[in-house]
């Protein structure tokens, strides 16, 4: 039987809420709306959050309201507290993510608390969420590495992964944040959440930063893991990591997961088209290796 994988589309949210420049609400809500017609299951639309701290998102509202939604899709927004939340829902939010960090130092410089605060303040949104019937997910940054801190204990995040799937989020994502993560780290620190979070409740967020992504991903795999978040056109980075090259590409992802005979349902020639397409509009080097190959290989 053919192994179903479920790819979390995260380019129209993480990818582009580093970028530079302003970039239009209109472009968000056709790239949003070409990935879903492509055939990604999942695309995280955007962040109800302070435009204070994250301007290229100030336009959440519009942007969830605006969507042309294909049944079938899920489009997950991060909601982080419950001023967001209720803005979320008030726009017709379905599905919220809330992030945690497996990392103390990161947690105090990203949002200005302990992981056990963070915590505290994510239980009351996953509540509310549930009351209305919105589906939370849960994400867990640094688990293989952090800036400020260097190795990150297994053990620490396992008791975060724990931690979110208690309270009520139906999936943990486990976020390589700086992309040092490598196969064997991976694996180990996969057995440890697995201890507490069933396997098939866990996802991969790996960034590329050394190139390991898709060597974690595999890695993932063996373990029983079958679902993975990337970003078309490897948009996105983490500011913190020095020299970070983002996410790791959907295209690549894609490409990888086709040659194993597993089944994805994304077209990957469409999702190339886009790759190329929002690299143009953002002014920047089309980022997938697989994606630049099969585009090469048209021309000929």
């Amino acid at each position: 039987m053919t192994t179903s994988i479920r790819i979390v589309e995260v380019g129209p949210r993480d990818g582009l809420q580093n970028e530079p420049g302003e970039v239009a609400t209109a472009v968000k809500l056709e790239l949003i709306e070409r990935l879903a017609d492509a055939g990604l299951p999942a695309v995280e639309a955007t962040a109800f959050v302070s435009p204070k701290w994250v301007p290229q998102m100030a336009d959440h509202t519009e942007v969830l309201e605006r969507i042309r939604r294909k049944p079938g899709v899920d489009y997950p927004v991060l909601a982080p507290n419950l001023k967001g939340l209720e803005a979320a829902r008030a726009a017709g939010a379905t599905e919220v993510a809330i992030f945690a960090a497996a990392s103390e130092a990161f947690s105090q410089r990203n949002i200005n608390c302990s992981i056990a605060e963070s915590l505290e303040r994510f239980r009351p949104v996953a509540q509310a969420a549930h009351e209305h019937g919105i589906k939370v997910r849960g994400y867990v940054s640094c688990v293989l590495g952090c800036p400020y801190e260097g190795d990150i204990a297994p053990k620490r995040v396992a008791d975060v992964a724990k931690a979110l799937y208690d309270m009520g989020c139906y999936e943990i994502s486990l976020g390589d944040t700086i992309g040092v993560g490598t196969p064997a780290k991976t694996k180990t620190m996969i057995e440890a959440c697995a201890e507490h979070v069933p396997v098939e409740k866990l996802a991969g967020h790996y960034h590329d930063t050394y190139g390991q992504a898709l060597a974690n991903i595999y890695a993932s795999l063996e373990l029983g893991v079958r679902t993975f978040d990337a970003s078309v056109a490897g948009l996105g980075g983490c500011p913190y990591a020095a020299g970070a090259s983002g996410n790791v590409a959907t295209e690549d992802v894609v490409y990888m997961l086709n040659g194993l005979g597993m089944r994805t349902g994304i077209d990957l020639e469409r999702l190339v088209d886009i790759g190329q397409w929002i690299s143009g509009v953002l002014e920047r080097e089309y980022g997938s290796k697989a994606g630049k190959a099969i585009a090469a290989k048209r021309k000929r």
